[in-house]
């Protein structure tokens, strides 16, 4: 087996860039709160440090999507018990059925229980819930809502095996798009929250009373009076929307239900809150906005109470782009509302709330001049968990698309102050990396990322000023530099027409954007010579790979190579360009006027990344295949004339290469793959004759390795991308 190096692993700080559906506060113990996200795993709270610890990163390359989190509980009566459903998709995306994971040391360490069908923490509807829930009274009692038309389930032994009840025979029928020929918009969204009346149990004795939420427009309340043994559709049930949010006041005894006419989290136009009365049996319409106004264009979704005064709630707008998110604030049960802001004089409004994010300053998204009724930084979107600290009445948290805000002095709202909103959100980092580079001058690393573009990473441990902009992409698939001039570098992503290419010459202080060659519909991959005097880009969407020689202000098509090619520069000799397409290899050698084909057999088809090594011309390593094919990693010498396959790698994926070792000439070289029967990142001072694994069994950061880069001026450092955990970077310890 390869030897192993201990590593010390952290964070490129980035803080947030992606949703967090979920935030759950423990109901008896202050401060153990939890965050869930869509794709990059959960974390608990960490009030000593005000930071936010990561509880899977030891999910691995074979069961990836447990970092989708669906849902997740934790136990007010053991608080050291915590559940969560994990999987990422539904569809074939991901090959692997769902699991509940359960922890008795609060996520430090987990097992897991497999379902029997999968769990979409990735899926439409992921942020309505929570679909775990514990029986506060016999806590060895939980229920899983379920998606898929697969129902309800329930565990009566802590969360170690679990049954379907039968007796719940609503699976639901929604589906946001039954027809979507992607296989994605058309799946059932299914039971999504189940919710407790402590005050029909005891201590020991299981609740009696439960409700659940399924997604079906016209039968979406069940309740079950016996313990969950039988089940049945509340009468008087306002109908035509779903149930994004139920929330039980045991106080008072009613349930608060927060309705949108889609699952989201992108989308809904109507909607309405109803609070159900148990003792009477009565429905009311609670709606700051009622569905049935012309000035409602949301459904609603996040929805809280305040524990320590339960007539006070506040609900937020499923999603209101446009100007703005919207939230609510009741100390009546509902009977009257005040929002966050108010329009005064159009475009004019007026603010409860300010903001301050210099913890996270590219929050604006490069916005500093906002047109009104605009303002940046904006509120957020996709806000489908909005928490009153059951502990504290004045903390507010709250999820966005982006990141975690939270405010301090909540009440200040109710005696017509301003409520200061800050970012809470240090410590989880949620960025898909879809490339990245380290000059060997300069900034240390710059991040192609998705969703929030990407930065010029100054200091890892100081989040950056702003993020890329002119052009401000929303995904940066591709991002290079000139080897021999460095300054000088090229990026491409998406825009919100397309794609689009952004050009630079000092080392990313300021970019213009060029010009798009046609048929462009998204960023794909792009080369720069080595002394940047060309670029190759095969955009996404376009027949062709281009060519330019004036910084993508003209383009010629490259009739050679076929639509999205990888391609690469060589990093010594400017003159010369490699692509990949199809287990064809091919080589320029006149700055990408015209390419060759070199290799056409012997690389797996798969294939599709490789690397040209620093300071040795024609020197390339190649990474790729599948368990089905050929598979490992290959070298050349020879500009690509020729490959051959190291012996000391069973697969590979990614490769890379950083500074030498102390008394070697060669530099060091990465790789995502399997050596010797282990899955890890491993690294060779011995151009691949043996191999070390630098991460371990606790570090696997689930789908991990699409982007990587050695560092070419600290010897050991290796930054590494991941899908949903952010950038990080390993030093050797």
């Amino acid at each position: 087996m390869a030897p192993s190096e201990n590593y010390t692993w952290k964070n490129v700080r980035i803080d947030g860039g992606g949703f967090v559906p979920g935030i759950i506060f423990n109901q008896k113990e202050a401060d153990l709160i939890y965050a869930r996200t869509d794709i990059g795993g959960a974390y608990r709270w960490n009030s000593a440090t005000s930071s936010w610890i990561p509880l899977l990163d030891w999910v691995g390359w074979d069961n990836w999507g447990w970092n989708g989190v669906m849902s997740l509980a934790t136990d007010a009566a053991d608080p050291n018990r915590v559940y969560a459903a994990v999987g990422m998709y539904t569809n074939t995306w991901d090959p692997n059925n769902g699991a509940i994971l359960r922890s008795t040391d609060r996520g430090n360490t987990w097992q897991a229980t497999p379902l029997p069908f999968k769990v979409g923490g990735n899926m439409p509807g992921r942020g309505m819930g929570e679909r775990l829930a514990i029986d506060p009274n016999r806590n060895s009692i939980i229920y899983y809502g379920a998606e898929g038309g697969n129902g309800l389930w329930r565990s009566t032994d802590y969360g170690a095996t679990w049954a379907k009840v039968s007796s719940f025979t609503n699976g639901g029928n929604y589906a946001q798009d039954p027809n979507d020929p992607n296989d994605y918009l058309n799946k059932i969204q299914g039971v999504v929250w189940v919710t407790f009346d402590p005050a029909s149990g005891s201590a020991g004795n299981t609740s009696q009373v439960i409700y659940v939420g399924v997604a079906d427009t016209q039968n979406a309340i069940y309740r079950s009076t016996d313990g969950g043994t039988t089940w049945s559709r509340l009468a008087g049930q306002p109908t035509g929307f779903l149930p994004h949010k139920g929330v039980y006041d045991a106080v008072n005894g009613v349930l608060y239900i927060a309705y949108s006419d889609t699952g989201g989290p992108y989308d809904g136009a109507k909607g309405d809150v109803w609070k159900f009365t148990a003792s009477s049996g009565t429905w009311t319409n609670i709606s700051p906005i009622p569905s049935s106004s012309s000035d409602l264009y949301f459904g609603y979704s996040g929805l809280t109470i305040d524990r320590k005064n339960p007539n006070t709630l506040m609900v937020a707008s499923q999603i209101a782009w446009w100007p703005d998110a919207v939230f609510f604030r009741s100390t009546n049960g509902g009977a009257s509302w005040t929002r966050i802001w108010d329009w005064t004089s159009y475009p004019s409004r007026s603010f409860r709330y300010t903001m301050d994010i210099t913890e996270v300053p590219w929050l604006n998204f490069g916005n500093s001049n906002p047109v009104a009724p605009e303002v940046s930084p904006k509120l957020g979107w996709m806000n489908e968990s909005v928490e009153i600290d059951p502990h504290n009445s004045n903390r507010l948290m709250y999820g966005t698309g982006a990141t975690i805000y939270a405010t301090e002095n909540l009440t200040s709202w109710d005696s017509g102050g301003q409520i200061l909103l800050k970012p809470m959100v240090k410590g989880l980092e949620e960025t898909a990396v879809l490339d990245v580079v380290s000059p060997p001058v300069g900034a240390p690393v710059y991040s192609a990322l998705g969703a929030i573009g990407g930065f010029r990473h100054d200091d890892l441990t100081k989040v950056p000023t702003s993020m890329y902009t002119t052009p401000n992409f929303s995904s940066t698939t591709s991002i290079d530099f000139a080897e021999l001039q460095p300054a000088t570098m090229v990026r491409v992503g998406n825009l919100d027409s397309g794609g689009g290419i952004g050009v630079t010459t000092n080392a990313g202080g300021s970019w213009w954007q060029g010009q798009n060659p046609p048929g462009v519909t998204s960023g794909g991959n792009v080369a720069l010579a080595a002394d940047g005097g060309a670029i190759v880009w095969a955009p996404g969407g376009s027949t062709n790979v281009y060519l330019s020689t004036t910084f993508g202000s003209t383009w010629t098509a490259i009739s050679a190579l076929p639509a999205g090619a990888v391609i690469e520069a060589d990093r010594v000799n400017p003159n010369k360009f490699y692509a990949l397409a199809n287990g064809t290899f091919y080589v320029s050698t006149n700055k990408g006027a015209s390419f060759s084909a070199t290799v056409t057999a012997g690389i797996p088809a798969a294939a599709r990344k490789f690397k040209a090594v620093y300071g040795r011309e024609g020197d390339i390593w190649l990474a790729g295949g599948s368990s089905t094919t050929t598979y490992g990693l290959w070298r050349s010498t020879n500009s690509g004339a020729s490959f051959t396959k190291l012996a000391s790698v069973q697969e590979a994926d990614n490769v890379t290469f950083g500074k030498a070792a102390t008394g070697a000439t060669y530099p060091a070289i990465y790789i995502i793959g399997k050596v010797d029967n282990v899955r890890g990142v491993f690294r060779s001072t011995n151009e691949g004759a043996s191999w070390v694994r630098i991460n371990d069994d606790q570090r696997q950061y689930g789908n991990f390795g699409e982007a990587i880069s050695g560092d070419p001026r600290i010897y050991g450092r290796l930054y590494l991308g991941t899908n949903g955990r952010g950038l990080l970077y390993g030093d050797s310890a």
